[in-house]
């Protein structure tokens, strides 16, 4: 370290010199990372193509007629906890960035020292201000008072990559909270389309059940005169008390679908209250997708990963400017004397200015080892950011595939309710009047009661997917014109 020297003047050309190679020096510093290379397909491969673009505005459940999910979606983003927690995470990112960008400035301190010494007569005589001499010692007091100011001069960029770093992961927390909050919001129209699916569950298996004990009471009467063996009573009682096993299943899951809801609008469970409705009762929102290109924009993990991975280039700057020369100036002014009284007068002023330059040599491979890491992380990064966005493509796809399969097994699936109500209506006519194999009613009966409650669930495996669609495309997210990290 080069350091302790006071008024110090260098010749012009040293001076020229130097600086004409630090700014050499400091210019050839870029990260040598690659970019990440993705391309966007032209269209979605389950896109309609004649349809325009249709993409989700913010407030994207409203489309689905409920006001009481209006309600829930309301308290979800105004108290759920992951919400809470990730703009905790901004607040963070935001204070690191204070202390990132700290070292681009000076450093200011002030310092006061009082001493006061006893030395015997052996001793040196030239101790200051000696206010008392016995035979055998001396005393004597000495003050000072005095500020520091130290620069560390950032020829590398080290310093401003750092304050670059924070500054990028400020902004992935920012899109991290928006990412957060549209799985929140998405969850709690998943959970409460469950709680409406189990009520209709629920509620066509009480009905399930109620059909069942009418065709039991049927074959006991038949079974009291003869008609009906003991047989054909056993396997109706079998299925009514498979109806009645078939509940509580139902009501447990209606329970704890509303404790998930409870979580995600940041409440406990008893202050949870949902009516709930029909599945069938929801209008299906229109959405259409449009070019790839432009669902980048509109995806916050995406742009997440885009900070994230231009954080981790300037943690790159940051590990290769620590391999170079760090310099220093310190400046210090102040006043000293042998009398606190007389501290603050013209001759005891003292000050000095001191340059110094450490430049490591050897810290057993930390420094290289720390760039290599710093290197590797991006190429995690960037294979991260990769992912992303090839998944960004692939989750609408999939959710469009879905949308369009499950509209497809519903219309179908009505299609044999229907069929299965049919047959058994008339199963239970010929039952009344005898003139049917009991056996073809039971087998009429299991058939509705399963078609049906088939029904609910492909139901509302269309309507999770219109959501994932939603969740897919950004659920209305755009970003701001002027998004930045204090």
């Amino acid at each position: 370290m080069l350091a302790g020297y006071r008024c110090f003047k260098a010749p012009g050309r040293v001076l020229g010199a130097s600086a004409l190679f630090l700014t050499v020096a400091a210019c050839t510093l870029s990260p040598n990372v690659p970019d990440p290379k993705v391309s966007a397909p032209v269209s979605f491969k389950e896109a309609t193509p004649a349809m325009s673009a249709v993409w989700p505005e913010l407030g994207w459940w409203q489309g689905f007629g409920s006001p009481e999910l209006d309600r829930l979606m309301a308290q979800t983003q105004d108290s759920n906890l992951d919400i809470a927690a990730a703009i905790a995470r901004i607040e963070q990112a935001d204070a690191q960035i204070k202390v990132s960008g700290s070292s681009l400035y000076p450093s200011l301190s002030a310092s006061g020292q009082g001493e006061r010494s006893r030395r015997g007569t052996g001793g040196s005589n030239s101790g200051l201000g000696d206010i008392y001499q016995g035979s055998n010692s001396r005393i004597s007091n000495s003050y000072n008072a005095g500020l520091t100011a130290s620069y560390e001069l950032d020829f590398w960029g080290g310093n401003r990559a750092a304050l670059e770093s924070a500054r990028q992961s400020a902004l992935a927390s920012r899109y991290d909270k928006e990412t957060v909050a549209l799985t929140a919001t998405t969850s709690t129209a998943t959970t409460y389309f469950a709680i409406l699916a189990a009520q209709d569950r629920l509620a066509l298996a009480r009905d399930n059940l109620r059909i069942a004990e009418q065709t039991l009471d049927v074959i006991k009467a038949r079974s009291r005169v003869g008609v009906a063996t003991e047989l054909d009573l056993a396997n109706q009682e079998t299925i009514v008390a498979q109806q009645r096993a078939a509940i509580p299943p139902l009501e447990l899951d209606l329970t704890q679908n509303i404790n998930a809801l409870a979580i995600l609008t940041g409440h406990a469970p008893e202050e949870v209250q949902v009516t709930g409705g029909k599945l069938a009762g929801l209008k299906t929102p229109v959405v259409v997708p449009g070019l790839p290109s432009e669902l980048l924009a509109r995806r916050p993990d995406v742009r997440e990963a885009e900070a994230n991975l231009s954080a981790a280039r300037a943690n790159v700057q940051v590990a290769r400017a620590a391999m170079f020369p760090n310099i220093t100036l310190t400046a210090t002014g102040g006043y000293e004397s042998s009398a606190l009284s007389q501290l603050f007068t013209p001759g005891g002023f003292f000050s000095s200015l001191t340059g110094g330059l450490t430049q490591p040599l050897f810290e057993g491979f930390a420094l290289q080892g720390q760039l290599e890491a710093n290197k590797a992380a991006y190429r995690e990064l960037m294979a991260t950011y990769q992912k992303t966005i090839i998944s960004a493509f692939s989750d609408v796809d999939d959710a469009l595939a879905s949308i369009r399969r499950t509209t497809e097994q519903e219309q179908q699936q009505e299609l044999v309710v229907a069929s299965a109500q049919r047959a058994y209506d008339i199963a239970q006519a010929q039952l009344r009047v005898g003139v049917v194999d009991i056996t073809d009613v039971l087998n009429a009966e299991q058939t509705l009661f399963s078609d049906r409650d088939a029904l609910a669930q492909v139901r509302l495996s269309r309507i999770n997917a219109v959501v994932s669609l939603f969740q897919a495309l950004g659920g209305g997210w755009t970003e701001p014109t002027q998004i930045s990290a204090k």
